[in-house]
């Protein structure tokens, strides 16, 4: 008989109270101070190797490695505060002792680190304000940088001593959101103009939807498992130590899935905040692709040049005459979403002009230190001006203007969207490591409180393939989802379809999390932000 506050009497609970072993903390402190080690020597050799890399002062080093370590610890607690979405399941059907599943998630976090695209780091990026993305070298964006990372890292901390399985990803959009309105008060404009409001439409819409996907195919799933699979082993509550031996291999499977698939997309939004920090810090070593050869250098200028001259076919309008008039224009285009004929002209200057640049110092890696911050500035401009016209209605342009913007759009990402290989190697060991410590606590909740009985091998399977396929497909599409919100919706989902029934005060504790952490979020960061740009001012 189920129980109405938890798991029936006959359920077996995993042992929670295994020590790790000496081996394992050697273990764990080598990997940590390999990975920290890792990313000095990098750091040192990546900037010294760099135009005007000596000229960096030790107080300019010192603030890049605050920085750099805040990162780290966010993806540290995003680890441990997410590992539950993995292992609960795995742990709760008695498959993998707890101890050994942590490990295994962090394993398969870390590669799925190693493996991703990189297209969900810059889809968090491109949500904050273009003056901020611009500034990133100054008081503002160091401001900008600290706010986020320290806000999303004291919400994450919260929900995680309360035991509630927030979102890693909603804290670090509510985040953005905060310090992009903020920025635009202070700057003495409305409030919703710091934001782009359609990125973040399309960023929420994923977070939104994700949960309702969770809930309802994960119950689908596991009715359809029920038709046609009569195995009732599958669907009771286990009173054993050990699963068979095929279910276990098959729950192993989800694990290893929606861990990886986790470390591929929440181990991304520390590497795009990573990327900002090492722009704003050395330029002159991070501000573009070094790994952009000479021998590319005369196509790149050959589809600046050819984008330059289309659109000065489009438009009727003489060019701005200046290139800074050009960035002016198209910047604030791209904040105000208004096409205005003279867009286009303006445009074609910026496209020009970094063709020109590119061309007059023969490659990315020989640009001067002094002159990185222009010409990498007025790629994401025109980069991000170009997102916008191609979505526009309000400018008609032909399938032709569009491919050859699309193809400058993909040189200008080539230059300036990259990841370094150390940066995806520190962020996966840190995110790794995090699932190792502190998951009990949101184990329990995901594995306890949101049905009334204890988890079955079935609903197990089911949660889990669904996650993976949801968070995979998200990554694949460079979506910033909750991997929190797509397992336990799932987990409700199954108890739901299995007439389990749900624990009426875990579901309301989950809901009252999801609804708090994006104003919450947005007024920690959006305060800190403030307090940190007169500091740093």
């Amino acid at each position: 008989m189920a129980s109405s506050g938890g798991l029936s009497a006959s359920a077996v609970k995993p042992d929670f109270n295994q020590r790790s072993s000496p081996v394992q903390v050697v273990i764990f402190l080598g990997l940590l101070g390999i990975g920290l080690g890792y990313m000095a020597w990098a750091l040192v050799t990546d900037v010294t190797g760099s135009p005007g890399g000596n000229s960096i002062t030790m107080v300019a080093f010192l603030l890049l490695a605050v920085a750099l370590l805040i990162a780290l610890g966010f993806e540290f607690v995003n680890g441990f505060h997410d590992t539950a979405n993995a292992v609960a399941t795995v742990i709760y059907t008695h498959s993998v002792p707890p101890n050994v599943a942590v490990v295994w998630s962090g394993l398969f976090n870390f590669l799925g680190v190693l493996t991703s695209s990189g297209a969900v780091a810059y889809g968090i990026i491109s949500l904050l304000p273009v003056e901020l993305i611009l500034q990133v070298t100054s008081g503002a964006g160091f401001a900008m940088v600290f706010a986020l990372l320290i806000a999303a890292i004291i919400w994450n901390l919260g929900t995680w001593w309360l035991g509630l399985p927030a979102s890693s990803s909603h804290t670090m959009v509510g985040s953005v959101i905060g310090v992009g309105v903020a920025n635009a008060i202070m700057r003495g404009r409305d409030a919703m103009s710091g934001v782009d409001g359609h990125q973040v439409w399309g960023v929420f819409k994923a977070l939104l939807v994700s949960p309702v996907v969770g809930f309802f195919c994960a119950a689908l799933l596991l009715l359809a498992m029920k038709a046609l699979v009569k195995n009732r082993k599958l669907y009771e509550e286990p009173t054993d130590s050990a699963p068979p031996l095929w279910i276990r291999i098959l729950l192993i499977f989800t694990c290893t899935g929606v861990s990886f698939a986790h470390g591929s997309n929440d181990g991304q939004k520390g590497m795009g905040l990573i990327m900002l920090i090492l722009v704003g810090v050395v330029p002159m070593a991070y501000g573009l692709n070094h790994a952009v050869t000479e021998k590319h250098t005369p196509q790149f200028v050959a589809v600046a040049y050819a984008t330059q001259a289309n659109l000065a076919k489009v438009s009727t309008l003489p060019a701005p005459g200046t290139d800074a008039l050009a960035r002016s224009t198209v910047s604030e285009f791209i904040r105000t979403k208004e096409a205005r004929p003279e867009v286009i002209p303006a445009l074609a200057e910026l496209a020009g002009s970094i063709g020109k640049q590119v061309q007059e110092y023969g490659s990315l890696a020989k640009v001067p230190s002094t002159a990185v911050g222009n010409v990498r500035n007025d790629m994401f401009l025109a980069s991000e001006a170009i997102s916008v016209l191609t979505k526009s209605d309000a400018i008609s342009l032909d399938e032709a203007s569009k491919m050859q913007l699309k193809t400058f759009q993909a040189e200008l990402n080539t230059s300036t969207k990259f990841i370094p290989v150390w940066v995806k190697v520190v962020v996966a060991i840190a995110l790794g490591l995090g699932t190792m410590v502190g998951w009990k606590r949101i184990v329990k909740t995901v594995g306890e409180k949101i049905g009334k009985t204890h988890l079955t091998y079935g609903q197990g399977a089911a949660a889990e393939l669904v996650a993976m396929t949801t968070i995979g497909a998200a990554d694949a599409f460079g979506l910033p989802v909750s991997t929190t919100h797509v397992l336990s919706s799932g987990i409700a989902g199954v108890m739901t379809a299995n007439g389990s029934g749900l624990q009426a005060s875990t579901l309301r504790n989950i809901a009252l999390a999801w609804l708090l952490t994006l104003p919450c979020a947005m007024m920690l960061s959006g305060s800190l932000y403030w307090l940190f740009s007169h500091l740093l001012s």
